[in-house]
């Protein structure tokens, strides 16, 4: 009997801080990816980055892209984080675990994931720029 793969998602606002260790029953393998704000955005430099989403269909879409990759590459678990709101320079914005019995399906669960969220799920992202910063100061 198979289990079930476990799936949580979860909207935090700000940055998002270290995190438990993940485990799911049947897992030999877990990986992890942050995405953290880099300093430069289209060639300017950035105080950080603000996210905004439509919670409801945000939520909803990754969760069902979490389970489309449970299924799709026979995964154990996967665990999503997203911040909302605003995200300085050198901070944790995203945090995606995926659990599989083997590293190879949930390196690919993981890549097909990312891009697939950033294609087509409800989130922005605005810049917020060092010298736009100093303006306003």
């Amino acid at each position: 009997m198979k289990t079930a793969p476990a799936i949580e998602v979860v909207l935090s606002e700000g940055p998002l801080g270290p995190e438990d260790a993940v485990r799911a029953p049947g897992a030999g393998a877990i990986v992890a990816f942050e995405g953290v704000i880099r300093p430069t955005e289209e060639g300017r430099e950035i105080a950080a980055i603000e996210y905004e989403a439509y919670r409801p269909m945000a939520e909803h879409q990754l969760e069902a892209l979490a389970r489309g990759a449970a299924d799709r590459f026979g995964l154990a678990g996967v665990f999503v984080r997203h911040s909302v709101g605003v995200v300085p320079v050198g901070e944790c914005s995203f945090r995606l675990i995926v659990a599989s019995a083997h590293r190879a399906p949930a390196l690919e669960g993981m890549a097909w994931f990312i891009d697939t969220m950033k294609r087509d799920v409800p989130i922005w992202k605005r810049p917020v720029f060092e010298d736009a910063q100093e303006r306003n100061q």
